[in-house]
């Protein structure tokens, strides 16, 4: 199977080249509005909108990117990550209570329910007015992108469900909840969320359980840079384990390492050929 060369939007369910063409998509959060807009044109997106707001939280954040691409066929919305040290930081601050789920399920981590709402009116917006014609419509982002990516999936499936989301794909995604909203998302929307997790990545690590914990729908990327759909846990702990004594130089760096977008983009892309 070789790497696609252009976007497809005609596919239904999940697909391995959707995960790539996503995470593309998820990586491009990171760019210019105007690079971002060119790019979309040469995937077939016609109509192009940027959602950013600035807001002060309790933590190391100041703003919130994304934005939504739309054809005829799809739309796609991606939320834009941090750095690696910044969020390691946002996650770990325990000193805000979380706040009640969407739909009254369960809690959410603050610091996202506050980068999510700054926003998810826009988003919202642009979903009502763009998809005019029964469109399919992705959720995405890495990082802290594929949190709010979650959270938006789930507010809209939760709370208004003529706009629920055909997929939502996340990249290096943090916990963002409780047990309860994760099961009530999983509930109705298991068969459309799949969170990508490589290797020994920090962040898919934060915040710690049993306080905030993943919805399900795993695939993990091995060592070897192999995907699987599934990974039973002594599996996972033993190839973790395989990955940090990789660089003999610097072990503790994988956690780090592993959560670039560019590694993600890379294993997809090894597994397509």
């Amino acid at each position: 199977m070789a790497v696609p060369v252009s976007f497809d939007q005609t596919s239904a369910g999940y697909s391995l080249q959707r995960a790539y063409w996503l995470a593309r998509a998820a990586d491009l959060a990171y760019k210019d509005p105007a690079v971002v807009a060119d790019q979309a044109a040469q995937w077939g997106f016609d109509q192009v909108r940027h959602h950013e707001t600035r807001f002060t939280p309790p933590f190391p954040l100041q703003d919130t990117q994304a934005y939504t691409v739309a054809s005829d066929r799809m739309i796609v919305t991606a939320f834009r990550g941090t750095e690696p040290a910044q969020i390691k930081d946002w996650l770990t601050d325990a000193t805000t209570p979380p706040r009640p789920g969407p739909g009254g399920n369960g809690y959410v981590h603050h610091g996202f329910a506050e980068a999510l709402e700054s926003v998810y009116p826009a988003v919202h917006r642009t979903l009502a007015e763009l998809r005019t014609d029964g469109q399919t419509v992705y959720f995405t982002g890495h990082s802290l992108g594929g949190a709010l990516a979650m959270l938006a999936g789930a507010r809209m499936y939760l709370e208004d469900p003529h706009l629920a989301a055909d997929g939502v794909y996340t990249y290096g995604q943090p916990r963002t909840c409780d047990r309860l909203l994760a099961e009530a998302f999983h509930k109705g929307f298991g068969g459309r969320m799949y969170r990508f997790v490589n290797n020994n990545d920090i962040v898919p690590q934060l915040p710690p359980e049993p306080a905030f914990t993943h919805v399900r729908a795993l695939r993990y990327i091995d060592s070897h840079g192999r995907l699987h759909e599934s990974m039973p846990m002594l599996s996972a702990l033993t190839d973790r384990a395989t990955g940090l004594t990789a660089d003999a130089f610097a072990p503790a760096s994988d956690g780090i390492r592993d959560h670039f977008m560019h590694n993600y983009l890379a294993a997809l892309e090894k597994n397509l050929d």
